[in-house]
């Protein structure tokens, strides 16, 4: 070890290791039974096989029934394989010989159907998940599937949502543990409250589930008050920023000048560009009714009330009252 630290750096490429030879072609193959890294998991062909697979039931040893007595033929090994759930229930099942026996009941036999199905192909029929897409993510969410839950979620977010079963689909989000599902059909409730309020999901809700009922409804109090607290910032805000640019304009019409107004030892040119100032404009008519008004006392007259309280506020707020040419200021 000694020998190798005091070698000079010349002599470290004589113990230098050999590098590796580079690296060969991609192969579009599988090794090991798992797929190459960036090609598809299963072709439609292999999609194909695992759908024979379970429609002919081909040396199936999973008898699983269903709804109004409905009996669907399955595979321990891939049932046990996609679902740890069922994979329980297995290891729990009674059945003659290499048989085993379980039971999904709750839900339609087609919905556990097409269940089973995507747990050998990953595959499922539009229409099937457009008739049976909460059947299918309540049987995901409690069999713990969460690649159907997602695609259950998908579709209903995108385009299965309607304002029929929004209180449905609200309802099942909550108990299927889905978030962004709940704050969607949440929101769509408290907007469309009046339509979804006479709808068979909001009335079977209010008969089964009251408290649920006078939580959206609470919410929806909430949300009408938190709106219109927003209403009043934003009307305060816009309040705030007429009055500053109002300030402003006082300012530059007693500082600068503006156009055709401004102090006596500035000389207005007739040919000066117009003012940026929006604000300007009506500083400038406000000016001229104060100069000329009778009743300019306080309280006088409206208009020049509000120019004396303009006056005020500035002489106020100026943090530069010693060379401020605002009346009232100095």
């Amino acid at each position: 070890m000694e020998t190798i630290t005091k070698q000079s750096p010349q002599g470290c490429n004589n113990i230098c290791p050999t590098p590796p030879p580079l690296p060969g072609p991609a192969m579009n193959c599988r090794r090991k039974g798992s797929a190459t890294k960036g090609n598809s998991c299963a072709s439609t062909v292999t999609r194909d096989l695992w759908d024979n697979l379970f429609d002919r039931g081909y040396r199936a040893d999973v008898t699983i029934r269903t709804n109004d007595g409905g009996i669907i033929y399955a595979h321990a090994g891939v049932l046990g394989m996609a679902s740890p759930v069922l994979r329980g229930m297995l290891k729990q099942a009674k059945g003659v010989g290499h048989k085993r026996l379980i039971s999904i009941h709750g839900v339609q036999h087609d919905a556990v159907r097409v269940f089973i199905r995507f747990l050998y192909s990953s595959c499922y029929e539009q229409g099937e998940m457009k008739e049976l897409v909460l059947p299918l993510l309540v049987l995901s969410h409690a069999f713990v599937v969460p690649q159907l839950k997602r695609i259950c979620e998908r579709q209903l977010e995108n385009s299965l949502l309607t304002l029929d079963n929004v209180v449905d689909v609200f309802q099942l989000s909550l108990l299927c543990d889905a978030p962004r599902l709940v704050l969607l059909t949440h929101r769509m409730i408290l907007r469309n409250i009046k339509a979804v309020s006479a709808t068979e999901g909001w009335i079977a809700m209010k008969r089964s589930h009251p408290a649920l009922e006078k939580e959206i409804l609470e919410s929806m109090i909430y949300e009408e008050q938190m709106e219109k607290e927003r209403i009043r910032k934003l009307n305060e805000r816009k309040i705030y920023l007429q009055l500053y640019e109002a300030m402003e304009a006082l300012v530059h019409i007693c500082r600068d000048g503006c156009r055709t107004i401004g102090p006596c030892d500035k000389d207005l040119k007739d040919d000066q560009k117009p003012c940026t100032n929006e604000a300007c404009k009506g500083i400038e008519l406000l000016v001229r009714h104060f100069a000329g008004c009778k009743l300019r006392v306080p309280g006088g007259c409206i208009h020049c009330k509000r120019m004396w309280q303009l006056l005020e506020l500035h002489s106020r707020l100026c943090a530069d009252s010693g060379s401020c040419r605002v009346p009232l200021c100095r």
